[in-house]
């Protein structure tokens, strides 16, 4: 994740949708940032929210995503939370998951790849871990 000087632009483009229904927002903190998705995620979609995650870990070292809100979420979009997380650990940061939708949930069940996450009930949990 790369360092940025200009702490006003990780927020300077604010939410964003997509023509097929992905809306992404970043909520700043001050010692975190949250993610917060809405829609199908997928292959059609990636580009908002991948966008969303490289803003939300400039200055930040602790993220979490609110994937409450999602209603599909195909391979890319786990390829996406997977890449991201591994961004974050090799910049010292954390990608934390926070109330995961069921279609997500399912996902991560099936493929295993909820073990490699760090895994939260609500995006509250997910926030009073924070040091």
């Amino acid at each position: 994740m790369p360092a940025h000087d200009d702490a006003a632009a990780r927020h300077a483009a604010g939410p964003q949708d997509t023509e097929i229904g992905l809306h992404v927002e970043v909520r700043p903190g001050t010692d975190h940032n949250v993610v917060r998705i809405s829609g199908d995620l997928d292959i059609e979609t990636l580009a908002p929210a991948r966008e969303a995650f490289e803003r939300a870990f400039w200055d930040i070292q602790v993220v979490v995503a609110d994937l409450e809100g999602v209603t599909f979420c195909d391979s890319s979009g786990l390829n996406l939370l997977l890449q991201t997380r591994a961004d974050a650990l090799a910049a010292g940061a954390q990608l934390r998951l926070a109330a995961i939708s069921p279609p997500v949930r399912r996902l991560l069940e099936i493929t295993g790849a909820q073990a490699a996450f760090d895994v939260h009930p609500t995006v509250g949990a997910a926030l009073a871990e924070i040091p």
